[in-house]
């Protein structure tokens, strides 16, 4: 096992945050990575409550820490971690249909955005009492409050966390993810919540989007097709976040007078692709039949981008960390699963 993590994921401040290469030799590393992310597909395909993109990030860190890949993939790697990450969210946008999820969206407006916010201050409080460092703390948070993985993925690009930290946020979410398919039906059941009330508790509390549907159609269709349409809502809050935080990362940067400071090099870009995408897709530029080879190469392409960094994440870091992260991602859950039931509560949606 090497030790030499810092030559794996060289700083990139100095570049701009734009859709072109690494000018170094890139093939090795993304050949690497692309065949690695093959093999996740799929195990993804046949155990779909993982997924491909968690196995993804743990073969590349078993490949990282068992087989040691030398200097000649690191280009690539770096490659894959960053550029083919930004291109896997702008495809994702040619599957979210703003017109789509508008109505749905205003219904679960007052639910979204109260767990949203129980999800920002019990990260930030948690985090602070368990010691959690700033950037792993944001990546659970925003993972938890928004759509799991794919947030984390979307705001790496701007907040620039360790490798190690992406990984540990997106296992840790995943372990929540799998805890929600098996409990949250029961405990739906349990609390006698109507189809919609259901759907309405799974699509703003979970995570993933496929832990959303497995959930929530395990209830009943009804359910199923609600919570879908509520997570694909809740999900176009990256929009927002990424441009807020690619806000704050300027702010900052240009109060600690950083000297070859540019707002074009913090500003993320891909999430103007992103928008673009949405708006094809909503305005019917996008063949339906087209949609689906879409969506497949996006998954694709996210599934390349977490194994490259999982292959730039160093596993004796990541068992330093502890039990701390995963105390935190359930605290962060908790919060956001009472909250969700007890605004609908509230508004008599139960």
């Amino acid at each position: 096992m090497t030790t030499k993590t810092d030559t794996t994921h060289p700083p990139t401040a100095s570049r701009p945050n734009a859709l072109v290469p690494d000018r170094q030799n890139p093939w090795a590393g993304l050949i690497l990575s692309t065949v690695i992310a093959f093999v996740a597909l799929l195990l993804g395909r046949q155990m779909p409550l993982v997924g491909g993109p968690v196995f993804g990030i743990l073969l590349g860190i078993v490949v990282r820490n068992v087989f040691s890949p030398g200097a000649r993939y690191e280009a690539g790697i770096r490659f894959a971690s960053k550029y083919v990450l930004q291109w896997s969210i702008i495809a994702l946008g040619f599957g979210l249909s703003l017109s789509q999820v508008a109505h749905t969206g205003l219904e679960s407006l007052a639910v979204t955005a109260v767990t949203v916010t129980a999800a920002g201050l019990s990260a930030w409080a948690l985090g602070r009492a368990l010691g959690v460092g700033g950037k792993l703390k944001l990546l659970i948070g925003i993972g938890t409050a928004i759509c799991g993985g794919s947030a984390i993925a979307a705001v790496t690009p701007i907040i620039k966390p360790d490798d190690h930290e992406t990984a540990f946020a997106i296992s840790t979410i995943f372990l929540f993810n799998i805890a929600a398919v098996v409990l949250f039906p029961m405990l739906g059941h349990l609390l006698h919540l109507s189809d919609l009330g259901f759907g309405m508790w799974a699509g703003t509390a979970i995570n993933d989007t496929s832990s959303v549907v497995a959930a929530g159609y395990s209830y009943s269709k009804t359910a199923g097709d609600y919570a879908t349409i509520v997570k694909l809502t809740r999900a176009t809050l990256i929009i927002p976040i990424c441009l807020a935080l690619a806000a704050i990362v300027a702010y900052r940067a240009k109060r600690a007078g950083a000297a070859n400071f540019s707002l074009a090099r913090i500003f993320p870009w891909f999430i103007l692709g992103f928008l673009v995408a949405s708006g094809a897709r909503t305005a019917g530029f996008v063949p339906a039949e087209l949609q689906p080879w879409i969506h497949d190469a996006a998954e694709f392409l996210i599934i390349v981008a977490l194994t490259a960094i999982g292959l730039s994440s160093n596993l004796r870091r990541m068992a330093s960390t502890g039990l701390r992260p995963i105390l935190l991602g359930l605290g962060v859950w908790a919060a956001v699963s009472v909250s969700s039931l007890a605004v609908q509560l509230a508004m008599g949606q139960l």
